[in-house]
């Protein structure tokens, strides 16, 4: 337990976050992974270049000392870090390497006149408490997973049993156990995370699972994107019997029970998890509306397969938006608040989930705030750290 002067402390903190953060969270990256390279993998280098992760963890740093006194009001910020911490599969051994780079890296970046004692102190007590907690919680998530009907623990080998282009850009991949035998169902929406070795280096990543999972195994459609190290690995050089290790099904991005109608909004690769929210929803008959935004027909995956459901649930409205259209293509030009406005259903007490690129995502968030959605039924997930909207 923290006493009331260390908690003090760590308010106290909270200007010098707001205006340095970032800095300290570099250099601590720097520090943790120079001097711990065996835990490499549990980062994403080109997320560690852009500077993306080191802004996630300075939020989530700022976000820990202004609400020291009320965690519980983390509660969602807490749930998206254990999630993605069991994806790739955080052990409570990884903590005190993280523990001695953050308060090396306070009393660095700092300095001694600023960093005294009494501040590491504080913040090492924090820290504990931070870790303990997130310990608990992923302790938990593993029990659960491995409990599961189908469930495992740790890495399960998974032969890619077959590769489906679905569009210039993104090829799906389906996963079968070696083992042969049942694994877990996943809730829409959820992803998973995958190991593979390349040149003798380990890298994890994770991956939206984009259909209905049936207790035989799972599908990933992934990007391949430029300088992407795993999905160049997956779309030039894996085939089909390529074993990759496997961590189970996670994320808090998940289509929760409700009869509202549905309001579906994709950039790009985001449509992949909201293929299993489609599949799970359209049996209630509930409406549901799917907005998907590409740059043109060509990179558009899955576009067929949503138009095949629609085709059969009159309940399920399309729409598609094209900023780089190649061709005579409906709606060719980005999706507005004027569009988004026309294409919302009347009344506003409605569930939106969605995912794309990061100003994406907030713009659209933006929009629908203005238009009248309620804050607590808009629904985000990030690809990559998490960030404000």
């Amino acid at each position: 337990m923290l006493s009331s002067d260390q908690k003090a402390i760590i308010t106290a903190t909270v200007p010098l976050l707001e205006t340095g953060g970032e800095a300290l969270t570099r250099h601590f990256y720097a520090k943790l992974l120079g001097d711990n390279p065996e835990i490499r993998p549990l980062f994403n280098g080109a997320h560690q270049a852009s500077g993306a992760q080191a802004r996630a963890l300075a939020r989530a740093v700022l976000m820990y000392a202004r609400y020291i006194d009320r965690l519980d009001t983390l509660g969602p910020l807490v749930e998206q870090i254990v999630n993605k911490h069991v994806s790739l599969q955080v052990q409570p051994d990884h903590y005190p390497l993280v523990g001695i780079a953050l308060l090396q890296s306070i009393r660095e970046v700092l300095g001694a006149e600023v960093a005294t004692d009494a501040v590491i102190d504080a913040w090492a007590a924090a820290y504990g408490q931070l870790a303990n907690l997130l310990i608990g919680a992923e302790e938990h998530r593993y029990a659960a997973q491995a409990e599961a009907p189908g469930g495992w623990r740790g890495g399960r080998p998974f032969r890619i049993a077959r590769i489906e282009p679905e569009s210039e850009e993104i090829s799906s991949f389906y996963l079968e156990p070696v083992d042969g035998l049942p694994t877990s169902i996943a809730q829409p929406g959820q992803y998973l995370g995958l190991s593979v070795i390349l040149d003798g280096v380990e890298y994890r990543r994770n991956y939206s699972i984009s259909a209905a999972s049936d207790g035989r195994g799972y599908r990933i459609s992934v990007k391949h994107q430029p300088g992407g190290v795993v999905s160049r690995f997956l779309h030039i050089d894996a085939h089909e019997g390529s074993v990759l290790q496997v961590f189970a099904p996670a994320g808090e991005f998940v289509l929760q029970d409700s009869t509202r109608p549905l309001l579906l909004i994709a950039g790009g690769v985001g449509i992949t998890p909201l293929l299993p929210m489609v599949s799970a929803a359209l049996p209630s008959g509930r409406p549901i509306q799917l907005i998907h935004c590409t740059r043109h027909v060509g990179v558009q995956a899955f576009g067929h397969w949503l138009e095949e459901q629609a085709a059969h649930h009159p309940q399920l409205e399309l729409y598609f938006c094209y900023s780089e259209p190649v061709a005579e293509e409906a709606y060719a030009s980005r999706l507005d608040r004027a569009r988004l406005q026309r294409w919302l259903p009347k009344g506003r007490d409605l569930d939106a989930y969605v995912l794309g690129p990061q100003p994406f995502m907030a713009q659209v968030r933006r929009d629908l705030l203005e238009l009248g959605v309620p804050e607590q039924q808009i629904r985000h997930e990030f690809f990559g750290p998490a960030t404000d909207l």
